[in-house]
């Protein structure tokens, strides 16, 4: 049974920074994800992509955050988190942290967590 915790988010004032943290586990495994990252959902919104981490270190960043927003993790460790800098009030929404499993060929989703921005 593979789980994704999610921790951080909360109120922030417009400007603000926030971290976001996340970890990744399953019962009798040792196994890494291959992608680990974080998408979002405004209300009245699709899910969007945010940033995610692949083994090996390479990173993608939706555009609305690039420059922003900074993810960094341990794909072998199963870990990562998200630094939220310069925070807009269009960054609130509930932010999930996400994983994919080469091994398993399929993807994980966290709980969510809440990021509030206000003006």
């Amino acid at each position: 049974q593979v789980r994704l915790v999610e921790s951080g988010g909360g109120l922030v004032q417009a400007g603000g920074s926030l971290r976001l943290s996340c970890v990744a586990s399953w019962s009798g495994s040792t196994k890494s994800m291959y992608v680990l990252g974080w998408h979002r959902q405004a209300p009245g919104r699709d899910r969007e992509l945010v940033a995610t981490l692949r083994r090996g270190g390479d990173t993608n960043y939706g555009d609305s955050v690039k420059g922003r927003f900074t993810i960094s993790g341990d794909n072998a460790k199963n870990t990562v988190s998200l630094q939220l800098n310069s925070l807009k009030v269009e960054d609130t929404g509930v932010y999930y942290c996400y994983g994919y499993s080469d091994w398993l060929g399929r993807e994980f989703w966290g709980q969510g967590t809440q990021v509030t921005v206000s003006s």
